[in-house]
């Protein structure tokens, strides 16, 4: 069981290697969504450009702490945790090794292997979890890249993080979005909003296509598919969370579901307004938000995690096909 306080251990760990990634608004943003306040914590900026080396750095601070210095890790990735655990590896002197699906972001294998980590591709993510557990048995350590309670502390302090820093200003959320792939970054989530007063309401945004947490809520058991389902933000694509996450996942708000189209829209315009670079993934979070937004008379203050800004060139060209900008989001005023 994590405790909210094991959030802010982690934070002391982490601190002296990571950015303290920075937060930014929109006036216009607010203004077409009818006065409501968006606050968006950038962890597109963080180191490999993800929030998931929060989760790595602090699961190997942590085994450091415990006096475990383990000789190889292995890990299994759709990307970003790659990045996170390769770096990390490299920074302690410890060898790395990761499978990855073939279908993942070229641009995130790459990255993966130019910090040092051995990546090996595999055909599905059944292959990767076999083996990784050969390599397990082998004396290597795993390290899940959501199934793991220093990896869900670690990803709990990018929202600690914004918190505090917002506290700092005299502004107090209301509701926090999140993207929801395993429910890593959720669950930390979750627990840090925990750490301050108000009842922060916390949510996950999740594809249509690829909703196996909200399917695992409405079914009330993990939702588990066979194979990985196709979409843009590929990312969070898994073919489950875990029993661990689905523990956290229902206490928060719930899942909103979120088409393609919708993702590809919202990418466009915080792109466009924000001036980031954010991948699929992060959009996500900004489409439940909006879907959300609407059944608010109350105004809202929000704070959305743009959870990564790694986008592979095609990915960023079928993005654009379309021009989305043209038609401008909008909520009618709150008073």
């Amino acid at each position: 069981m994590i405790l909210p306080q094991d959030i802010i251990d982690a934070h002391k760990r982490i601190e002296p290697y990571l950015h303290r990634t920075p937060i930014t608004s929109s006036n216009s943003l607010n203004d077409f969504l009818g006065g409501h306040n968006l606050h968006f914590k950038l962890e597109c900026k963080q180191k490999i450009g993800s929030f998931k080396s929060r989760g790595a750095f602090n699961k190997i601070l942590y085994l450091k702490d415990q006096g475990i210095i383990p000789q190889k890790i292995v890990a299994i990735s759709s990307g970003n945790h790659a990045q996170g655990i390769s770096l990390a590896c490299k920074l302690f002197n410890i060898d790395g090794t990761i499978f990855m699906n073939r279908s993942v972001s070229p641009l995130k294998i790459q990255a993966a292997r130019s910090y040092g980590a051995k990546v090996i591709l595999v055909d599905s993510n059944q292959e990767a979890d076999e083996r990784a557990k050969i390599e397990e048995k082998n004396g290597a350590y795993f390290i899940h890249p959501f199934d793991d309670d220093q990896i869900i502390e670690g990803q709990g302090t990018a929202c600690y993080e914004a918190l505090t820093d917002l506290q700092k200003e005299n502004i107090d959320i209301n509701s926090i979005f999140v993207p929801c792939g395993g429910g890593g970054l959720l669950s930390g989530t979750y627990l840090a909003s925990k750490l301050f007063p108000n009842n922060i309401k916390v949510f996950a945004g999740e594809p249509i296509n690829c909703n196996d947490a909200a399917i695992s809520l409405k079914k009330d058991e993990l939702h588990i598919f066979d194979t990985l389902p196709p979409t843009i933000a590929d990312g969070i694509r898994t073919l489950s969370i875990s029993k661990r996450t689905f523990f956290y996942l229902k206490k928060t708000g719930g899942i909103i579901e979120v088409s393609e189209e919708e993702i590809i829209y919202w990418t466009q315009w915080l792109q466009h307004l924000l001036k980031i670079t954010c991948e699929p993934s992060s959009a996500v979070a900004m489409a439940a938000c909006y879907k959300w937004l609407k059944t608010q008379e109350n105004k809202q203050n929000i704070l959305i995690i743009i959870s990564g800004g790694n986008i592979a060139a095609e990915t960023y060209r079928n993005i654009w096909a379309r021009n989305y900008l043209d038609d401008v989001p909008h909520i009618a005023k709150i008073y």
